[in-house]
């Protein structure tokens, strides 16, 4: 008992250091600051520290973060998460005067649920919501997970669609993890460049169908007036300069190049989503693994990226199409890619500050 107490008297004294701005000072809160809740596991140094620095940064309300005690491991089992993180957040949100609409989770707190491979944030996001988990990737289970913002052109609100926006801020370590957030606040809204990687084996069936929608995002983007580019040669190619948007299918990808993959560069605010099945399978441990992962292209400078804690079959990927539609519309990160989501409840995460929109007028 003496650990916890240990780690709760630690994690009030952080809480006062950021009351009493013994950190960067914000110029200016975000005006969307207090729509935010932020959740770091007290039991990881990484986590709190960067809630703080998230909060900072943006001007969370300090009373907007929660501690929990949770493993500092990529699994938690269901009972946990529901006891230790679903629980305390929903009673949390409860608590506060103002309207909650997004909810950021901070490295150290677990992905996966252990049962069923389920993230976290999916659970976490439609915890109101009554709908039940897809068991079976058939028409059936997965239109009862539908999410109802899926293709919506409006800013979210919790109060109207009954769930949250969940993103995290995760990374292999805490440097990477505090890039993010300083991307996100420096976004400016560069015409590009839009970065679309075709796949040679992948234009049949569902996988055609997808890949489809890469042609159809350059053009709603080239209509719009910014730079997109297609690559339909069949190679796996890094361009050049640095990139706005990338879409590819990683190691998917029959030609997939490991090195050229490595070569990504993107500017602050820039978004991608990479067709690889279990692309958030880990952030705790750095691996040369044969599989491309989102982390990979966080500490290759991307804001924003989707990824997949195991399994999610293609019916759950977000549509490209509608991602970049909505974000150079002026929507946030967290807007964007759940408008671009057709399922909740399922395998998917969203990295990235959900207020960062370089796009929006303000």
């Amino acid at each position: 008992m003496q650990g916890v107490f240990g780690v709760a008297r630690v994690f009030s004294l952080l809480v006062s250091l950021w009351v009493a701005g013994c950190a960067p000072a914000v110029a200016k809160p975000h005006p969307d600051a207090d729509r935010v809740l932020v959740v770091v596991n007290t039991l990881s140094s990484d986590s709190v520290e960067l809630g703080r620095y998230y909060s900072l940064r943006r001007g969370v309300p300090a009373e907007h973060t929660l501690g929990v005690s949770l493993p500092v491991r990529d699994e938690v089992g269901s009972d946990e998460f529901r006891t230790k993180l679903l629980d305390p957040v929903r009673a949390k949100i409860k608590s506060l005067d103002k309207r909650i609409d997004f909810i950021v989770l901070t490295r150290g707190v677990p992905i996966r649920i252990r049962e069923g491979g389920y993230s976290v944030d999916g659970r976490l996001a439609a915890m109101d919501l009554p709908v039940l988990s897809i068991t079976k990737p058939e028409p059936e289970n997965i239109q009862r997970s539908i999410n109802p913002y899926f293709a919506k052109n409006e800013r979210f609100d919790s109060s109207r669609y009954g769930f949250y926006l969940v993103t995290r801020l995760d990374g292999w370590d805490l440097a990477t993890c505090k890039k993010l957030v300083d991307n996100a606040v420096n976004a400016r809204p560069l015409k590009g460049l839009f970065f679309f990687d075709e796949a040679d084996n992948r234009r049949s069936g569902g996988y055609g169908a997808l890949q489809e929608l890469m042609g159809k995002a350059k053009e709603i983007l080239e209509q719009k007036g910014f730079r997109a580019q297609l690559e339909t040669t069949g190679k796996f190619v890094a361009p050049s300069e640095p990139l706005m948007g990338y879409v590819s299918w990683g190691s998917n990808d029959g030609a997939f190049d490991k090195a050229a993959y490595h070569r990504l560069r993107f500017h602050p605010g820039a978004i991608a989503e990479t067709f690889v099945s279990t692309s958030g399978y880990t952030f705790s441990k750095k691996e040369d693994h044969w599989q491309s992962l989102v982390t990979d292209l966080i500490a290759q400078g991307v804001t924003g990226i989707k990824g997949y804690v195991s399994e999610p079959f293609t019916f759950a990927l977000a549509r490209p199409d509608i991602l970049f539609d909505r974000y150079t519309s002026g929507f946030n990160l967290a807007e964007s890619f759940y408008m671009a989501s057709p399922v909740l409840k399922w395998k998917d995460i969203v990295i990235g500050d959900p207020l960062c929109a370089p796009y929006r007028e303000l």
